[in-house]
């Protein structure tokens, strides 16, 4: 039966199966019953003393509980309740079911209610606060509800995805829209979100597309296609109309030339794509093989010592203030000669390992010039490929590595690490909200910490000491900074005597200056991490790194004492490929290591001679150990979580209150 009963007496079921939850979820769930209040009952079991344990709206108790705390609501606020009372298993059942139950509401659902809402006179952005979505997700779904009829009951049927869905959505024009459906409809074997997006933006296209060079003008007409031709047309210019056909007479050819390339190359497999680069989405979830890049004949390897030696001629010429115009003039016509000879001495093939060929797949993309060609970068899906830029491997300093492995020295991954954590002290120090978010959590978690997982803080107390003795980075810009911090800290609540009168003082500190002391207690625990495979990964910092959005390269620069020096020559040319490609690192090949850390740290701190472009790229490089590693990928997880977990709850209910 229903029954309302004082929100005091209602208290979390231990029962409940949900035990774990996503804060941004629960913020806009606090948000929204705030502004509509509570739209679905809670489900209780009556216990001892009056009170009631909720077995089904644990996160909506909450939430009520944190607006009564906030003086929102009172706290005996009559909460509509359905009581159910049962056996223990029978109660976790009804939690459970309760849960399970939950389907997440179809897009085209979320669409026709945010539009309702809109009609209703509500901005976008009032509903984007309202349901806690963000303003570009609430206008995608608008234009989802604009779709042709036909596309957006497709969607709301299930018969089309959510990406083909937003593909039909490029183009305004819904006869477009309603026209390419029906194209596809016939059995298209291979459409996906690129071949609709193409189509829905291209009602003809000339016969010089690449797609039409790739076809053919006789099999397109041979297979029923269609030609508009004006007066002036030519054999280029005219309009081939029947994309959706071109678009599958393109990919069958493309498969056919596939098959017929794997087996020529000796490859696993070679999938096709109809535009001229490999996208992301292709290529994601695979694992790049390594190559190395065919050898440069003596011949080669001679001349570019030569140019590299008249290079730095011209360079000085550029970089002396007192040169004249004409030398000037001449030296960067000249500079631009070498670069472009240097480019076509080096013009090499990466070149696959024989080893690798029967695991290793590659990508057949369309040419500008309607030519299919294989894309030279090699992949696979087994995970337990060795790749050979991956990890660093760890020696003794001075200890030789092994053949074909870029090694770091244990104690350069030390200092590294040491100056890394640095780096993210100081923006642990400077968030007070974040550094108590992470306090609280890592306590909190402590009783459910997973053993095999690294330790990223310790937060019971003492200090974090560094793995590196006697090591100390004084030129780096975050301890200074960090020492600064310190130094301004209030610290006139220590004059007391007792701990109670030391803890009294400190409560009398301002808000900022008890902010700043957490900051820096929280700061001071963090250990040494790096972004390597092994002991020195931490999970935890690459997020919190990212989430601060630290720029690491502005407060730590590669130098020859701090990196270059410690480092095989490889692993430096590897750096300048990165920001320069092969004409900078082959530039440098042939230098002593020595002179190579020199140079390498002038160029890395961007004073060299270079566009514009690859100058900027080399100032703001760092080495991956250093960077914190990118996990948007959780983030857009559990991003999509919270947007689950909230549209599944509570949207329907809006939606029928819009309605």
């Amino acid at each position: 039966m229903f029954k309302s009963i004082p929100l005091n007496k209602l208290v979390e079921s231990k029962k409940n199966v949900r035990k774990r939850t996503d804060p941004a979820a629960d913020a806009w769930l606090k948000a929204d019953i705030a502004a509509r209040g509570l739209l679905q009952n809670l489900v209780v079991n009556a216990i001892a003393r009056g009170k009631f344990e909720v077995t089904a709206g644990g996160r909506r108790l909450n939430q009520l509980k944190a607006l009564a705390k906030d003086k929102a609501i009172k706290k005996t606020e009559p909460i509509t309740c359905l009581v159910k009372n049962g056996e223990a298993h029978e109660i976790r059942e009804i939690s459970l079911a309760e849960n399970f139950q939950r389907v997440k509401l179809n897009p085209a659902d979320e669409a026709e209610a945010f539009q309702d809402i809109v009609n209703d006179g509500a901005s976008v952005e009032d509903v984007a606060i309202r349901f806690g979505q963000t303003v570009r997700f609430v206008e995608g779904r608008l234009r989802l509800a604009k779709l042709a009829p036909v596309v957006f009951e497709a969607l709301a049927s299930g018969d089309i995805t959510l990406d083909i869905a937003k593909a039909y959505g490029a183009t305004s024009d819904v006869e477009r829209q309603a026209q390419v459906f029906e194209e596809v409809s016939g059995g298209y074997y291979s459409v996906n979100s690129d071949s609709i997006r193409r189509m829905v933006l291209d009602a003809s296209v000339q016969a010089s597309d690449p797609r039409a060079v790739l076809v053919g003008r006789d099999a397109y007409l041979e297979a029923g296609g269609k030609i508009d031709r004006e007066l002036f047309d030519d054999d280029e210019t005219e309009s081939w109309v029947d994309v959706a056909l071109l678009e599958r007479l393109a990919a069958e050819k493309m498969e056919w030339r596939s098959d017929e390339i794997k087996d020529q190359h000796g490859l696993a497999w070679v999938k096709p794509t109809l535009d001229c680069y490999v996208s992301h989405e292709l290529v994601e979830g695979l694992n790049r093989l390594p190559t190395e890049l065919e050898p440069l004949s003596e011949e080669a390897i001679a001349r570019l010592s030569e140019l590299e030696i008249e290079y730095d001629g011209e360079a000085v010429i550029l970089e002396n203030e007192d040169s004249s115009e004409d030398d000037v003039f001449a030296a960067e016509k000249r500079v631009s000669e070498i670069e472009q000879e240097m480019r076509s001495l080096d013009d090499r093939k990466p070149v696959l390992a024989d080893a690798l060929r029967s695991e290793a797949g590659a990508f057949l993309a369309l040419g500008n010039d309607g030519i299919p060609t294989l894309v030279p970068q090699y992949y696979t899906d087994k995970v337990d490929v060795e790749h050979e830029d991956e990890g660093v491997e760890l020696v003794e300093e001075g200890e030789a590595a092994q053949p074909k492995r870029t090694a770091l020295s244990k104690r350069l991954v030390d200092e590294l690490a040491m100056q890394r954590r640095d780096i993210l002290s100081l923006h642990v120090a400077s968030d007070p909200a974040l550094a108590l978010d992470f306090m609280i959590f890592t306590l909190a978690d402590s009783d459910s910490h997973d053993w095999r997982a690294q330790e990223a803080s310790t937060l019971k107390g003492p200090v974090a000491n560094g793995p590196a003795h006697n090591f100390e980075a004084k030129d780096a810009p975050a301890s200074a900074s960090l020492a600064e911090l310190r130094g301004s800290l209030d610290e006139s609540w220590k004059a007391s005597t007792t701990d109670v009168e030391r803890f009294v003082a400190f409560r009398e500190l301002s808000d900022d200056a008890r902010s700043a002391w957490l900051g820096h207690v929280v700061s001071r625990t963090l250990i040494a991490s790096l972004n390597v495979e092994g002991d020195r990964q931490v999970s935890m910092h690459d997020y919190l790194g990212g989430i601060l959005e630290i720029d690491m390269a502005a407060w730590w620069r590669p130098t020859a004492a701090n990196y270059f020096d410690r480092v095989p020559k490889a692993k430096t040319l590897d750096g300048m490929h990165e920001v320069g490609g092969l004409e900078l690192s082959n530039r440098y090949g042939a230098s002593k290591k020595s002179d190579l850390a020199a140079t390498a740290e002038r160029i890395f701190s961007g004073n060299f001679i270079a566009e514009a472009e690859v100058k900027q790229q080399a100032a703001r490089w760092v080495p991956d150990a250093m960077r914190f590693a990118d996990l948007s990928a959780a983030d857009e997880v559990l991003e999509d979580e919270a947007s689950e977990a909230g549209a599944s709850e509570d949207i329907p209910e809006i939606a029928d209150k819009a309605a």
